[in-house]
């Protein structure tokens, strides 16, 4: 009953979002929140790196990367994650890589997490991460195989970056962009959850 309710509340979303002309903004290349547009629920990417536990960012300490809103802690986290935002963005715009290596796209969640060689991953639930945990390679292969088919489906954007904090310098830092993923032709069956 209760993941009907999710469902329910889910479409209830979808359908607003696209009455508002926002529908392209729920289904990406990054997850985002459906509410706010931030990725990783606000979550700062660098802290997972720095910090013993994933830190909460705030609006003050905002960067646009890749079309979507990103929080970090402090201008500091921020400065570093404009010069090289791979770096420390989720591997798979933050989709469960568990769910990609099975063939499907899954928003991951940014407290159920592993960094496995210096890269973030996310995943839909504790299983998804103890499977992965079992077959790191063979999980890790299957997924960037079916990242590559499945992502053509998504909608890129790629807007200018900023900082549209207050405190933001009015020179954003260079960065090393992923190369935008144009789609070959739309997808029909993308299943998404």
């Amino acid at each position: 009953m209760r993941q009907t309710g999710k469902q329910i509340l889910t479409i209830v979303l979808w359908l607003l979002l696209a009455s508002l002309g926002r529908a392209d903004d729920v289904l990406s290349n990054i997850v985002v929140d459906p509410l706010t547009g931030v990725a990783m629920e606000g979550y700062d990417p660098v802290s997972y790196f720095i910090s013993p536990e994933p830190q909460q960012g705030l609006p003050d300490f905002e960067y646009v990367w890749s079309g979507v809103s990103w929080y970090f802690v402090s201008a500091a986290n921020r400065d570093v994650f404009a010069r090289n935002p791979t770096t420390y963005a989720p591997q798979y715009g933050g989709h469960c890589v568990m769910s990609l290596s099975r063939g499907y796209l899954s928003d991951g969640k940014p407290r159920l997490y592993l960094i496995e060689a210096l890269k973030l991953y996310f995943f839909y639930s504790t299983a998804n991460r103890d499977a992965f945990l079992l077959s790191k390679a063979e999980a890790l292969k299957l997924a960037e195989d079916n990242w590559q088919n499945l992502s053509k489906g998504l909608p890129v954007e790629k807007p200018e970056e900023s900082f549209p904090s207050s405190e933001a310098s009015s020179e954003a830092p260079p960065s090393a962009e992923p190369a935008p993923v144009e789609p070959d032709e739309p997808a029909d069956n993308v299943p998404a959850h």
